[in-house]
């Protein structure tokens, strides 16, 4: 009878062995081109596509979508939304106010032709969230502003197929 703990070594040689001769016989020019396709995704500029949200029975989502991947994503209170370039004030009513900032990132394409195809300025009435908007495409950077009258709680995070940042807000 062959002790167990040779048989577990004989059994992980074989699979090393196997994975070893598999690799060798996919062509070469299989691997480069997916390394390649790799590489050239991650280096393209995520574009920023849609940006929508919801209520749900204990809290509010906003949910960004992208094409590419989702790249740095900031969330920050902050006491008033301005836009990126201009520095106007965004017409937003809320007593409190959370900017969302993506980088890198853009809505337009090589053209200068806008991909992004949600709303600029939205009053909203949910339960937490009162107004979103896209306040900026600027250099790298895409922002949008949530306004709200209470102090929001709230969870950050990404998902993909498709890729997506998630913002939920506590009811």
């Amino acid at each position: 009878m062959i002790h167990p703990r040779l048989r577990q070594f004989v059994a992980l040689a074989t699979g090393a062995l196997l994975a070893a001769c598999l690799s060798f016989a996919a062509p070469a020019s299989a691997s480069t081109h997916t390394a390649a396709a790799q590489a050239q995704a991650q280096t393209q500029t995520p574009l920023v596509v849609n940006a929508r949200w919801g209520g749900h029975a204990t809290f509010d989502r906003i949910v960004i979508d992208l094409q590419g991947y989702v790249p740095t994503v900031t969330v920050t209170p902050v006491s008033q939304l301005i836009y990126d370039g201009s520095g106007k004030p965004v017409p937003l009513a809320g007593k409190h106010f959370l900017e969302i900032r993506l980088n890198p990132a853009a809505a337009h394409d090589d053209a200068g032709q806008s991909v992004y195809k949600g709303p600029k300025l939205q009053k909203i009435y949910l339960s937490k969230l009162k107004g979103m908007a896209l306040t900026g495409d600027y250099e790298g950077y895409v922002t949008f502003g949530a306004a709200f009258d209470t102090l929001p709680y709230y969870r950050a995070y990404t998902l993909h197929s498709p890729e997506r940042f998630v913002v939920d807000i506590a009811h």
